[in-house]
């Protein structure tokens, strides 16, 4: 059980990682104010309201603001996974220290290992119950 437990930590922690490592991009259509469509990793599918392109001929030009418009937004990872310890404060540095030690002292080893059964004899057998039930150990 515990190498299980160890294992599901193990794999939680690397999701952990990369997760905060990774960085993607999330875009958004928006049609007047209202959110037609949102994607993540790939470009938001449009409204088919946005204007056309001019046409080269300048007799004929439209002048109308165009209602559509695409929001992209990107959010970084991070980039650096080792934190300096020299960029800590004085507080923070007595809170690491405070913390360890206190750590530390949980996992103190016993002097002397006792064995609270080792004066007493073990009880004498008056029948043989593996025989009597037919219980083998194989």
């Amino acid at each position: 059980m515990k190498q299980f437990l160890n294992k599901i930590i193990a794999v939680f922690m690397a999701m952990v990682v990369l997760l905060s490592t990774m960085s993607f991009t999330v875009s958004q259509h928006y049609c007047g104010d209202y959110l037609v469509d949102s994607a993540l990793f790939s470009k938001a599918e449009s409204c088919g309201m946005e204007m056309e392109k001019p046409s080269p001929n300048k007799d004929c030009s439209l002048t109308k603001k165009n209602c559509c418009s695409d929001i992209l937004t990107q959010i970084d990872g991070q980039s650096e996974l080792k934190i300096d310890v020299a960029h800590l404060n004085f507080e923070q540095q007595v809170f690491v220290a405070a913390l360890s030690y206190s750590y530390i002292q949980l996992f103190e080893g016993i002097e002397e290992n006792s064995v609270p059964f080792n004066y007493y004899s073990p009880p004498l057998l008056v029948k043989d119950l593996q025989l009597l039930d037919e219980v083998f150990l194989i």
